[in-house]
């Protein structure tokens, strides 16, 4: 405010020099005030302004979760249909051999043994047997074998089986008429080496024998 004095005004009463008090003190401050702009050059800083950040969008609906599937519904509006129920874990089963699953059964009873029946004794007798080893051919065409169990007979047809018996230690062996013979008196078998072995010892020569003949 240079250039400008105030003209100073005397008042006598208590009033007036207040208000020439204000006055002055209202001059002063709008003078410094005036000074200080003019000398910065630079216009006074506005107020700064807080701009608030708009908030985080909170979705209002729900999400669907992932195993609800979305199934249009009659009307066209999509539905979601519920989820599906976790079925229990199957129990651990005790499992049975092939074996062991098949129906049981009694176990079969034995079956009895066909047994031969004894064969029939046609005849009868008692006479003397005597025994052979000599090596020749046989009434019916075979090769003499001693150590087979074979006889000579007089009359019996061949292959005809006679069981012949000692009665002095009761030893019994089944011969095979294959021959004919002996022709000594007496005597109405003629074992082969082996058959006369079986019933009797071989030193004796002969023997009284019972015979059957078996059908």
């Amino acid at each position: 405010m240079a250039g400008r004095h105030l003209r100073t005004r005397k008042f006598s009463s208590p009033a007036g020099i207040a208000a020439t008090a204000a006055v002055g003190v209202v001059l002063a401050v709008g003078g410094t005030v005036g000074a200080v702009r003019l000398t910065s050059g630079e216009p006074a800083a506005e107020p700064a302004v807080a701009e608030s950040l708009p908030s985080a969008v909170v979705p209002t609906s729900a999400t669907p979760s992932p195993t609800a599937s979305a199934t249009p519904s009659a009307s066209g509006t999509p539905s979601l249909s519920p989820s599906p129920k976790a079925t229990p874990s199957p129990k651990a089963t005790r499992t049975q051999a092939a074996s062991r699953s098949l129906t049981r059964t009694a176990s079969p009873k034995p079956t009895a043994k066909k047994t031969t029946p004894a064969p029939k004794v046609v005849s009868s007798g008692s006479c003397g047997a005597s025994f052979y080893d000599e090596g020749q051919m046989t009434a019916n065409g075979e090769t003499f074998n001693p150590n087979a169990m074979t006889a000579a007979h007089k009359t019996l047809p061949f292959d005809t089986k006679v069981r012949v018996t000692n009665p002095a230690n009761g030893k019994s062996v089944v011969v095979r008429i294959n021959d004919r013979g002996p022709y000594v008196d007496g005597r109405c078998l003629d074992l082969s080496r082996a058959a006369f072995a079986a019933i009797a010892s071989t030193d004796l020569g002969e023997v009284t024998v019972r015979y059957e003949v078996l059908g």
